[in-house]
């Protein structure tokens, strides 16, 4: 079974959104990849075509705009002005942001009974893994590519995170 590795598939998405086509759909080997824009993002799919002799395999989760509006609002009780304010106040600062390279599944640890890799305050290095981003299976670790401190960490632990979604800011040094 022939299957794209990560960086094919981070070019497609590329491909896709830098060209005026709205969807792609790629099949091969019981493996199905689509890439739709919606707006002006593309959003990617990977799903496995589950056949009669094969046993049952859950289908990726689809990754729309949807769901991940539903994830960035408030929880009852804040405030969507606070945010704004919040988000506002560290961009002015230039702090440099983390941006998600794949979709995919953000995970903080390395595991779910270890520690965060960062918080805000602690102090990274270019090479210093800040997260993981699991997609179609693969745990892919993300370093922090700048020297500097954490200011905030923009994702939650098990959210779905769209390629070029900032994950994390960053005060350089």
């Amino acid at each position: 079974m022939l299957m794209l590795k990560i960086q094919e598939i981070r070019e497609l998405i590329k491909l896709v959104d830098q060209s005026s086509i709205d969807e792609f759909v790629y099949e091969n080997d019981g493996s199905k990849i689509k890439m739709k824009k919606i707006g002006t993002a593309a959003v990617t799919t990977v799903q496995p075509i589950v056949q009669a002799a094969a046993p049952q395999v859950p289908a990726a989760p689809q990754v729309t705009s949807a769901a991940v509006s539903e994830q960035a609002a408030p929880v009852s009780g804040e405030k969507p002005a606070q945010e704004t304010a919040k988000a506002e106040s560290p961009a002015s600062e230039n702090l440099h942001k983390i941006t998600s390279p794949m979709v995919g599944t953000f995970y903080a640890s390395p595991s779910p009974d270890a520690d965060v890799y960062v918080k805000p305050g602690s102090k990274v290095s270019k090479d210093t893994v800040v997260c993981i981003v699991e997609a179609m299976k693969l745990f892919n670790e993300i370093e922090a590519e700048v020297n500097g401190e954490i200011v905030e960490v923009l994702a939650k632990n098990g959210q779905l995170v769209e390629y070029g979604q900032p994950l994390f800011l960053v005060r350089p040094e």
